[in-house]
């Protein structure tokens, strides 16, 4: 399995327009953050998860020779509004692409994209993609998929879980039955915004206690606003935890 970080910023991204902290203006590409999303590659299979507003840049600097399936982890627009970018891919492929996400998603996605999900013969010039509603395992050419359920704020979301490797971006609560899920990772991908508290998101602290808990072989943080500098910030981590960086790629068993 290969997964590729297309991107590891906030809704944002980062530099952020008009900033001129140290982050934002930074010549460490570590810093340089594009909204967060990761592709797998498997003999089954190749999924992206979530389609960023940055979705075209993100595959022209890491190419993927086709997109069997995107997952989707809610509905929020830095996680979405790269749709109509999976349009190259049915003209390169001939065919719809499933897209996977629980009802409210799915709701969403089909109510304001409407345009890409018709019936008729493949449109060339429109995304052509197939609504698919999950709410258990489910598998992509046999590959097999866990929703995780995480809590956003208020908003219940989805994570997923590939073999053995999880990816939970957008968290700032896990449910207690969840942590049976999350049990003999290897990888953990974890929400990580900043080392101050935030309503909807995992601080440091919290994502590196969760972390803890969940006891993966290794973790990596994502979704970093600009209040994260990659080298300053790595230094204070626990061992076998990282913070991810646009680009970084990781190849598991």
């Amino acid at each position: 399995m290969k997964v590729t970080f297309l991107g590891t910023g906030t809704s944002q991204g980062v530099p952020l327009i008009n900033c001129h902290c140290q982050v934002c203006t930074s010549a460490d590409k570590k810093n340089h953050r594009l909204r967060s999303s990761i592709s797998v590659e498997t003999d089954q299979a190749t999924v992206i998860i979530d389609t960023t507003p940055d979705l075209r840049q993100q595959l022209l600097r890491n190419p993927l020779p086709r997109i069997d399936a995107v997952l989707y982890t809610h509905a929020h627009a830095d996680h979405i509004y790269g749709i109509d970018d999976l349009r190259r891919f049915n003209q390169l492929q001939k065919e719809r692409i499933p897209v996977y996400g629980d009802a409210s998603v799915i709701n969403r996605l089909t109510r304001m994209f409407d345009y890409a999900f018709g019936d008729g013969d493949l449109n060339p010039g429109l995304p052509n993609l197939k609504a698919v509603r999950v709410d258990g395992t489910f598998s992509i050419n046999n590959l097999a998929v866990i929703p995780v359920t995480l809590m956003h704020g208020q908003q219940e979301i989805r994570g997923f879980r590939i073999g053995k490797m999880a990816y939970c971006t957008d968290v700032s609560y896990i449910p207690e039955k969840i942590f049976k899920q999350l049990e003999n990772l290897d990888v953990l991908i974890l929400d990580a915004l900043r080392e101050k508290e935030h309503p909807t998101h995992f601080s440091v602290a919290e994502a590196v206690a969760a972390a803890q808990r969940i006891a993966a072989g290794k973790t990596y943080f994502i979704h970093m606003s600009h209040k994260i500098e990659h080298q300053a910030a790595s230094r204070k981590l626990p061992k076998n935890m990282f913070f991810s960086y646009d680009g970084l790629t990781l190849n598991l068993p």
